[in-house]
Parts: C-alpha cells; sequence; structure tokens
C-alpha cells in the first residue's frame, strides 16, 4: 500500500476538467502550485531516498466553480542530464551516483575531481517560492529553476550566488504586507568567513525582463557557533519587526559533505544530530539587521517547519514543530517507504512524533534581574524564560498540539497574533492521513479524514473581505491506492473543516510536499 508514494508519476501537460460535486465557492478563483518529488527511477537506476525524486509540478486552477489541472516535470538541467542518459546521473542527497564504468579514463577522472567541492542538483523539488514577480520552483541549494505559473514550463536556471554570496537556502520565505520576500542562507565555502545570512527582495523589482533577485539586500549575517558544524534548518520564523532563526543540533559536517563522495556515501548521512548539545534562539531586528543581546537558549530538538511567530507585551511567541531526534529523515528512505502499513508502524515505533511547542522569549532582560528569575509575564502562557547567572536565558517550551506537521495558518495573520493553525495528521505514517485543526484558545481540534486517503499540505485561503481569522477554505490534494478512488481537490470550510466541494482529477496525481497559492488578476 505504502508503494503509491514511491511510484513514478506522470505528466498531464494539458489542463484538464475536473469533475466537481459540490459547490465550490465562486469568489475562489486563481492557482494553486504544487511541488514534490514525483519520478523516482530512470532506465534501470533508481533513487535511495523520497526526498531525491525529480520534481513533478502541479496547478490546479479555480475560476467560475471549475477546477482545471496539469502537470509537468520541472526540465530542470539534472532532469536533462539523467532522461538524456536513460539513468540516474546527477547525485541527491539521499543518492551518490558515480560515473558509468564504460566511460573512458579521462571522463570518469574528470567525474571525480568534480566532486571535491560538491556542486549540488538543481532538481528543486521542495517548493513554489515568489521574488518580486519570479515564481521558482525551489529546494535547499544555489540554484533554483523559474517557471511559468501558467503554463508550468521551465523558464531556466538562476543562480544565488550570482546575486548573493550563499551556498544553501530554504524554500520556505516569509511575505510580508508591501509583498516584499524575506529568506535565509548559509555560506560556507569561498565567501569569506561561514556564515548564516538573512536576506530581503523588494516586491517591486520594475524591469520583469530581469531576475527579482538583481536586487536582493542582505538584512544580516549571523556566525556559526561552530566552523565546521553549520545547523540545518529548513525555515525560520518572522514577526513583524523580527526574524527568528532556530539554531539546533542538528548540524552538517562540512568535513564529511566535502568527502563523501571518496567515502562511498550520500550527502544525507553528513547530517547528525547532537542530542548533547543545546538549542540557540536568535532574534534579529529586520530593519537594523542588528541581533538582540540575549543568548536565548533551550534543550536539544530537530524542527522542520515553524508555524508563526508575533509579539507579544515585550516578548517574541514562537510556535514550531519538534523532534525529540532526526529519525524523520530516515523514515523516507525508499526501502522504509515501501513497507507494508503494520511493519511501518513498527519499525517507526519508538521515532520522535512531532509536536507543536510555543516558545516565549523575552525581549527586554534587565541586568539587575537576578539568576533564577522567571522572564515570562504573560498570562495565556505556560512557556517559561529563566534567567541564569550569566546572563543567559533558558527557554522551557509549552506543549500545544502532537501528531501533527506540514502546519499552515491564514497568512494574513503571519507575524501576528493568531488563533487557528491547520496541519496534516501524522499517527502511523510519515504520510499524513487527516487534515486537523487546532484551536490555540479552547485547545480543541476537529478533523477530516476518509479511509485509505492521504491529503496534502492544507492550503488556507481567506474569502474576499474576511473579518474572521478563519473565514475561508482550506485545500489539498488528495491521493489514495484504491482504484476506485480517484485523486481529487479537496475543498473544505476552514471554520469547521466540513467538506464544501471535491474535484476529482481523472488522471494521476502524486503526492506532493510543499506549493503556494496564486490569486487571480483582479
Amino acid at each position: 500500500m505504502q508503494s503509491i508514494f514511491a511510484r513514478n508519476g506522470f505528466e498531464t501537460p494539458e489542463p484538464m476538467e475536473a469533475q466537481v460535486k459540490g459547490s465550490i465557492p465562486p469568489w475562489l478563483q486563481g492557482t494553486l502550485l504544487r511541488n514534490g518529488p514525483g519520478l523516482f527511477s530512470v532506465g534501470d537506476s533508481e533513487y535511495n531516498h523520497w526526498f531525491d525524486g525529480m520534481s513533478l509540478i502541479h496547478s490546479f486552477t479555480f475560476g467560475q466553480g471549475q477546477v482545471t489541472y496539469r502537470s509537468k516535470f520541472l526540465k530542470s538541467d539534472t532532469y536533462k542530464r539523467n532522461i538524456k542518459a536513460n539513468r540516474i546521473v546527477v547525485s541527491e542527497f539521499g543518492t551518490m551516483i558515480y560515473p558509468d564504468p564504460c566511460k573512458n579514463i579521462f571522463s570518469r577522472a574528470f567525474t571525480h575531481l568534480s566532486n571535491i567541492i560538491p556542486d549540488f542538483t538543481d532538481n528543486n523539488l521542495i517548493n513554489i517560492v515568489r521574488y518580486g514577480q519570479d515564481y521558482y520552483a525551489s529546494s535547499e541549494v544555489n540554484y533554483m529553476n523559474q517557471i511559468d505559473p501558467d503554463t508550468l514550463e521551465t523558464i531556466g536556471r538562476i543562480n544565488y550566488r550570482n546575486h548573493i554570496a550563499l551556498n544553501l537556502a530554504t524554500a520556505h520565505p516569509h511575505y510580508d504586507n508591501e509583498g516584499n520576500t524575506y529568506n535565509m542562507g548559509t555560506s560556507i565555502v569561498g565567501m569569506g568567513l561561514p556564515k548564516y545570512v538573512i536576506f530581503k527582495v523588494p516586491a517591486d523589482t520594475s524591469d520583469n525582463k530581469k531576475p527579482a533577485l538583481r536586487k536582493v539586500k542582505q538584512v544580516c549575517s549571523i556566525p556559526f557557533r561552530s566552523t565546521l558544524f553549520p545547523s540545518y534548518y529548513h525555515s525560520f520564523g518572522m514577526t513583524e519587526n523580527y526574524v527568528v532563526f532556530v539554531e539546533q543540533p542538528f548540524k552538517l559536517d562540512i568535513v564529511k559533505l566535502a568527502t563523501a563522495y571518496f567515502r562511498g556515501v550520500n550527502w544525507g548521512s553528513c547530517l547528525k544530530f547532537d542530542k548533547d548539545d543545546i538549542t540557540l534562539f536568535h532574534v534579529i531586528d529586520k530593519k537594523t539587521g542588528k541581533a538582540n543581546s540575549t543568548r536565548f537558549h533551550g534543550d536539544p530538538l530537530v524542527v522542520f517547519h515553524h508555524v508563526n511567530a508575533y509579539e507579544a507585551e515585550g516578548h517574541v511567541v514562537l510556535d514550531l514543530i519538534a523532534y525529540r531526534d532526526s529519525n524523520l529523515y530516515e523514515m523516507f528512505y525508499l526501502h522504509n517507504m515501501r513497507q507494508e502499513t503494520e511493519a511501518l508502524v513498527e519499525s517507526n515505533r519508538n521515532s520522535s512524533p512531532p509536536v507543536c511547542q510555543r516558545f516565549v522569549l523575552p525581549l527586554h532582560v534587565s541586568k539587575d534581574a537576578p539568576g533564577g528569575s522567571e522572564l515570562v509575564t504573560l498570562t495565556d502562557s505556560t512557556a517559561r524564560a529563566v534567567k541564569h547567572e550569566d546572563g543567559s536565558v533558558y527557554c522551557r517550551p509549552e506543549t500545544l498540539f502532537e501528531g501533527l506537521e506540514l502546519p499552515a495558518i491564514n497568512y494574513g495573520f503571519n507575524g501576528k497574533k493568531y488563533r487557528y493553525f491547520y496541519g496534516s495528521r501524522m499517527e502511523w505514517s510519515p504520510h499524513p492521513n487527516k487534515i486537523a485543526k487546532f484551536d490555540l484558545v479552547t485547545r480543541e481540534h476537529v478533523e477530516w479524514q476518509q479511509e485509505n486517503c492521504f491529503p496534502s499540505e492544507p492550503v488556507f485561503v481567506a474569502s474576499p473581505g474576511a473579518v474572521e481569522e478563519d473565514d475561508g477554505v482550506i485545500l489539498s490534494s488528495v491521493v489514495s491506492p484504491d482504484p476506485n478512488i480517484s485523486p481529487f481537490m479537496l475543498v473544505l470550510d476552514a471554520r469547521n473543516l466540513e467538506e464544501v466541494a471535491r474535484a476529482s482529477i481523472p488522471a494521476s496525481v502524486h503526492m506532493d510536499l510543499h506549493g503556494l497559492f496564486i490569486p487571480a488578476p483582479v
């Protein structure tokens, strides 16, 4: 049953009209773009890890109560090289590729030498991001591929390094009310001292013929706490005035990364969780680029996704999905994914579940406050921040909810105090089998589920002129191993998760990761 997630997907290059059951709100106008792995083997060669599969981009276009679907593989350089060779020839994070033994010795030697400093794949399979008016398929490397959001055609590759000194960058940027894009990246080698970099791309880039990234501005940089062991991060938090970076003890070993090819291991093996280290929380002023002078720290954790962050009465409130280990990455190796349900549950019984935690960071710590002082004065959270004798602040989180990943909110409340978040319930599988809505005030939740159905990350779209935070719909692409259940786009009332409509797709649709809703021009 689990094998549906690791089988090769197929393109649907021409728009295909879905069969709608129920009533799609007439105000829902726009396109939901989704990205994720869709091709796991080429010829006789196969990837090792689900996150290695080549990007398959989907679009669901809403208009006049109808839905049209199309999908195309991202025509990255990696895709073109693999297809031309009829085998996988570009290494991915969980799959290291070596030269064909049939090649001549000079070709093999060149391939070996080129792997001394890894030049990462441009298989951008994680998300769709916007810079200015440009849309890109993105992953966590220095390359992105620009796409046409209407046709899904690949326009061309862009390299962060041509605009800002980065080796890696997240696929989860933030957008402010003016449409500016904030993101984070890592500068490792050949670009001065290693550091984390926070940058901003303005909304107005004027000349659409040139990449929006040409106007990128560095907000600040943060030095690694350990030069050869930078923290891995998949996302970060942002309030109206601050960027919050969690420097977790899930680390990339630079020496092992540089030598992985010659040691016969993949790059993913160079990530290690240090259970004996601490987690650091950096709070940076978006306008000045200056970091808060207080050293905030907490117990070791692993975080991939942030829910939201906001300011309240002199504190930064940070909500994120935390794990107590890094086993999630291991679960997505294809030999694990292909286990039958009972075996999958048993093999992951001791793995850490995702837990939504709330940290509260006091912004103004008095030097006169004695050691042991409790610094959180908010009355609506049990999170704690205790000052130590050395002036640092130990942060202990409040647990909000367990068993939820891929969080989503009404993005109009991003960086602001909010009440609701949505997400995918993960109770026995690395893939979600329910959608949940959590109320931060009542601490209650409601769910949507259908037997043998697997929904993708929920996406909130607000009703026009909405006043209430949960006035809108939730969109999710749903797949099933049951041949009698066609893939469908699910439309839920965001207030109660009751089904409003579903649009059945008469074509193959593959499980995806992340995406972006683009409203239709008004």
